[in-house]
């Protein structure tokens, strides 16, 4: 008894900085101010002043809570090990991009494209500008920089599928019609990407997870049945170290602690969002750039972190996983609100989206075709978002 005690207050020694009792603290205090005091800050006569404050107080503490999510499921990737660690990562940030994308959905304006817009958004910042910079970064850095290129490689393979079917086949099927799934093509292709997403990770986490952890130098110049040896023999071995189980659970709480104020906030971000954009006269679209900036900073800083310590591996996980996942789970959780709450859902991409989307997947397929990271390549990708950002403006 006297042993377990002592591992709950290590734990918590552990886990409990000031930098997280800070935040946490911080975060609470706002949300229950929004709370107490928000219906008389979010009416119809609110003014230009109101909103930008509301937004710069809001916009902080989304991502202040966002930060803290990635710092507690960044230390159970460590301990969990991959790919593990980094699913929780990337489910976190997945539930937060839902909760906003649906706030907005359900807030006082009609965006029946925000899913796709935030979901084109993330393609476009994490395909193109994260992985450029991880490619140009760690090249400047280490030169050529080695990843798993089987599993990389599953992992374009999934995207151009359910990215095919959420995005472009909208267009181009006979239903509802104008980027719109009928009621019964909705259903379908739901449950099409949740079977098809559930079953690549279920083999992703059982037999076929050596193919999504970081090879050791020379690694890829091995035979396959060798390097698969080796590596089951290596997670086999990390698998067997204990790790402190009051310290996982403690920081898996603090993560549902840090997720809670970005649920409660959603619905007056999206009032803010809707208000600027208005005000403003800004694009519409820029509502899903807004949700794909605040829900991926976190894990994209950390993506270019892993580049930049030579776990290339690792920055694919997180990139081309997150974007995997954001499809997957984003898609057939925005056609149920959708078909539940009887809102519009378009999905198809307008014409010069499809071209960029094309574009991007192409130079991607070849980008991981080899074992190696080419650094000049990266200039590509992110000659690719420049222009994205030049057609929000300037469509």
């Amino acid at each position: 008894m006297l042993s377990k005690s002592h591992n709950i207050r290590y734990a918590l020694s552990q886990v409990l900085t000031i930098r997280t009792g800070v935040r946490l603290s911080t975060v609470w205090i706002i949300v229950i101010s929004f709370m107490i005091f928000g219906n008389s800050f979010f009416n119809n006569a609110m003014s230009p002043v109101t909103a930008g404050i509301s937004f710069i107080i809001l916009l902080s503490t989304v991502i202040g809570a966002s930060f803290g999510v990635l710092k507690e499921a960044d230390e159970l990737s460590h301990k969990l090990g991959e790919p593990y660690g980094t699913l929780i990562l990337t489910f976190s940030v997945l539930f937060i991009e839902v909760i906003l994308i649906s706030a907005v959905m359900l807030g006082p304006s009609e965006n029946p494209t925000i899913g796709k817009d935030s979901i084109f958004s993330v393609m476009m910042i994490i395909m193109n500008l994260i992985i450029g910079l991880c490619i140009l970064l760690g090249g400047l850095k280490f030169g050529e920089q080695e990843y798993n290129s089987q599993g990389t490689i599953s992992y374009l393979a999934m995207i151009i599928v359910l990215g095919g079917i959420g995005l472009i086949l909208p267009n181009f099927i006979e239903g509802a019609g104008g980027g719109r799934f009928s009621n019964a093509q909705a259903i379908t292709i739901t449950l099409i990407i949740v079977v098809l997403y559930g079953l690549f990770l279920l083999m992703q986490l059982k037999g076929y997870k050596h193919l999504y952890v970081q090879p050791k130098p020379g690694d890829m110049e091995i035979p396959f049945k060798e390097r698969f040896s080796n590596s089951n023999s290596h997670i086999n071995a990390k698998s067997t170290k204990v790790n402190n189980k009051s310290e996982l659970w403690i920081r898996f709480f603090i993560l549902v602690l840090m997720l809670l104020p970005i649920i409660l906030l959603s619905h007056n971000m999206a009032i803010v969002i809707d208000y600027g954009l208005e005000a403003a006269k800004l694009p519409p679209f820029l509502g899903g750039v807004v949700i794909a900036i605040i829900v991926f900073t976190p894990e994209s800083m950390t993506a270019v972190k892993a580049a930049l310590n030579n776990e290339f591996q690792r920055a694919v996980n997180l990139c081309q996983g997150a974007f995997m996942s954001t499809v997957g789970l984003t898609v057939p959780c925005i056609l149920t609100v959708g078909l539940i709450t009887g809102k519009t859902v378009l999905f198809g991409l307008t014409s010069t989206e499809t071209i960029l989307f094309v574009i991007t997947l192409l130079l991607s397929v070849m980008t991981f075709l080899g074992k190696r990271t080419t650094p000049s390549v990266g200039l590509m990708h992110l000659a690719i978002f420049a222009v994205f950002i030049m057609l929000i403006f300037n469509p």
